[in-house]
């Protein structure tokens, strides 16, 4: 089958176009024909060798984390899904691989694509889906009443935050730049910073959550926002010693950890409010919740430009410039 390949650990390096083996199906596996990939800052952050200390891939490998598309065969032990379901998931780390004409994926990390949307929408929900799910009802627990800033919200993490953080009854401001002011507007948020010519550290206060997509910088002033009590999520790091621990790492990487983010976790710690790092998992059985949500208008996709395959490169070249607004998506047919 056809597949973007990455050949090594090297930052800027175009994938390779070429034929890869066909997947190899498990038990509990579903074999989806793909439809259309989403792009995600991920994929370039993998290629470039970030993550390879905890998430090892052995090159060549195929990228992608994002997949929409139709069931065309079941592992033995399979029973939520049947042939001809249409599909979407973001696979589980180590069995990545979306940039590509079919795909073996748990029948854990999957659901029902929403019924409401295109293949190419679908196909840029579940990353960053997942990952605003996870941050705002999982690790926040937030709650009708409470006040959340959420960095960056015209990316894609920011677009699905503002709308599921809007359902939760939250009081969202948001920073983005000006062209962007009127779109996380359109998606529910109640106050916008313009960080082109506002400090928001300067203007917010007596915030219960901040979700930080940013630099350390925004991670620092951020903790300036919070009441006592409050919970500042990063996804952008650095990573702590809870992360470490999930992950399974061995003693050395742990101490790592510890000392990447001790600097924040003692700033946090000293104004009363609790520091995590999120990194998202695969979860089919939350991205089910999210269609239900979607399929009733209360969160709809943003996607800023959709490439034929053939283009893969291209879209992560726009991915990686970071001006996307919402999510860029590669179709397949």
């Amino acid at each position: 089958m056809k597949a973007f390949i990455a050949d090594r650990y090297r930052k800027n390096e175009p994938l390779r176009f070429d034929e890869m083996p066909e997947p190899v199906l498990g038990q509990g596996d579903v074999l989806v024909e793909i439809h259309a990939a989403g792009v995600n800052p991920l994929d370039a952050k993998i290629r470039d060798g970030a993550f390879k200390a905890f998430i090892p891939y052995r090159p060549p490998f195929i990228l992608g984390h994002d997949v929409a598309g139709t069931v065309v065969a079941l592992g033995s032990n399979v029973r939520r899904f049947k042939l001809g379901d249409e599909v979407y998931a973001r696979p589980r780390d180590g069995r990545i691989g979306t940039f590509a004409e079919r795909i073996a994926i748990d029948q854990e990390d999957l659901a029902l694509k929403p019924g409401t949307i295109s293949m190419e929408e679908a196909a840029s929900i579940p990353l960053v889906g997942l990952t605003a799910w996870q941050a705002l009802v999982e690790r926040a627990g937030l709650e009708k009443g409470q006040k959340i800033l959420i960095h960056a919200g015209s990316g894609g993490v920011g677009t699905i935050a503002i709308q599921l953080a809007k359902h939760l009854g939250a009081t969202v401001a948001t920073t983005t730049s000006t062209a962007n002011v009127d779109l996380v507007k359109r998606l529910g948020a109640d106050i916008v910073i313009d960080y082109r010519s506002q400090e928001f550290d300067k203007l917010l206060s007596g915030y219960d959550v901040v979700l930080n997509s940013l630099d350390g910088t925004t991670l620092r002033k951020s903790l300036e926002v919070l009441k006592p009590g409050g919970k500042l999520i990063s996804i952008s790091g650095p990573p702590d010693p809870d992360f470490a621990k999930a992950q399974g790492m061995n003693w050395l990487l742990r101490q790592v950890m510890r000392l990447l983010s001790l600097g924040i976790r003692r700033r946090a710690a000293a104004r009363g409010v609790h520091y995590s790092f999120l990194f998202m998992r695969a979860n089919g059985n939350q991205l089910g919740q999210i269609t239900a949500l979607i399929d009733k208008g209360i969160i709809r996709p943003v996607v800023e430009r959709i490439f034929p395959f053939d283009d893969t490169n291209e879209a992560l070249a726009l991915v990686e410039t970071g001006r996307a607004k919402g999510k860029v998506v590669v179709k397949l047919r």
